[in-house]
């Protein structure tokens, strides 16, 4: 049933970053009709780390996205360095791509337009209430009333609604601070490096146009202590060698970085009102481990596959759902967790460093377990 002011849909997405691009398109292809809301317009830049796992490769082929036209940039090779400069370099047994999410993000949004999804961009969600086995969706400026059966969460690492739905994570404070670049500089294409600085770590890794991502987590605390982000890059980051050299001699690309705040890494709950969430939405890896890209595509996946295996039995749904992001992403997550709370300190970096150095395998355990096999 639908009129001017009212639609109703199997399944409505809110969020268009990897995960909801992703489950529109496998839903939509699958015979479900799917609306799409994200509040800005495509192409649009995100701070995101833009390294993508190879695990990922098989499943965005199968859903239409031909990744060999869009000039990614293969990574085979590791590199890390403590505040010292001293560095380490490992091979990456399964590797990865370098692709920039305003063209990622685009590609996929084009394959959901062409496959039938209704994505209505520069359209916020105010509120998503549950009665009666349904949802109903009420939009910010706007009369218009959606009605869904299953509503999935894809609206990224912190967002409006979260407070809306008083989601526990955001009764702590986050001390994060994640920024983004984009720069043309002489590095090796094939290598992804994670710089390490005081309470922070910045990677570096190819993308598409001859260009490079740099994206870096700091503290508030740290940008608190100076004026503004770049006194903070000075002071802070500069201390590391690697990245000094970088800054003075790469072509910054953007005008001011892409910056987030409060980026929270606490434990979140995969279905909160019986919305089901998605990529980050669900629970976010710490970037140093450079997954989660790869998860957010993954979630997707499997989201997809359980409502269309148990479409008429939503209880199934977001227990099947449950079970399979815990087998797949629940110790990842908190293997993340206790890997950063090595990284940010001085000395502590430095001894990490040599461990790893003199003990090479443990270093590959370590990259394994935050990554996942092909799927």
């Amino acid at each position: 049933m639908e009129t001017d002011n009212t639609m109703v849909y199997p399944i409505a997405i809110v969020g268009g970053g990897l995960a909801g691009l992703c489950a529109a398109i496998h839903l939509q292809k699958a015979g479900k009709q799917v609306i799409l809301f994200e509040k800005k317009h495509y192409p649009f830049h995100r701070v995101c780390g833009e390294y993508v796992s190879n695990e990922t490769k098989s499943y965005l082929t199968k859903i239409g996205l031909n990744l060999e036209n869009l000039d990614i940039q293969k990574i085979s090779k590791f590199q890390f360095t403590a505040p010292s400069g001293k560095s380490l370099d490992y091979p990456l047994d399964l590797g990865g791509f370098g692709l920039s999410r305003y063209t990622l993000d685009n590609e996929l949004y084009k394959i959901a337009l062409n496959c039938g999804v209704h994505c209505k961009t520069g359209t916020e969600v105010e509120d998503i209430i549950y009665q009666e086995n349904q949802f109903k969706i009420r939009l910010s400026h706007s009369n218009q009333i959606i009605y869904a059966k299953y509503v999935l969460g894809a609206f990224g690492k912190r967002a409006k609604l979260d407070q809306y739905l008083q989601r526990p994570f955001l009764q702590a404070r986050s001390p994060y601070v994640g920024v983004k670049y984009h720069i043309r500089y002489q590095y090796p294409k094939d290598l992804i490096s994670l710089h390490n600085f005081e309470n922070g770590y910045c990677g570096i890794s190819a993308i598409e146009d001859e260009k490079f991502c740099l994206c870096y987590l700091t503290s508030r605390e740290n940008l608190r202590k100076y004026k503004n982000v770049s006194e903070m890059e000075r002071n802070i980051l500069w201390k590391n060698p690697h990245l000094k050299k970088i800054f003075l001699e790469a072509e910054f690309l953007y005008d001011k970085p892409e910056v987030i705040n409060e980026i929270s890494f606490s434990p979140k709950k995969q279905i909160e009102n019986h919305i089901i969430m998605i990529g980050d939405t669900a629970g976010l890896i710490t970037p140093l481990c450079g997954n989660g890209m790869a998860m957010a595509i993954h979630s997707a996946k499997l989201i997809s596959e359980i409502i269309l295996e148990n479409f008429d039995n939503r209880e199934a749904v977001e227990a099947q759902y449950q079970k399979a992001w815990k087998n797949y992403f629940g110790f990842r997550l908190w293997a993340g967790r206790q890997i950063q709370s090595l990284f940010g300190h001085p000395i502590l970096t430095e001894l990490v460093r040599y461990f790893f150095k003199i003990c090479r395998p443990a270093l590959g355990i370590f990259i394994q377990s935050t990554h996942g096999n092909e799927f």
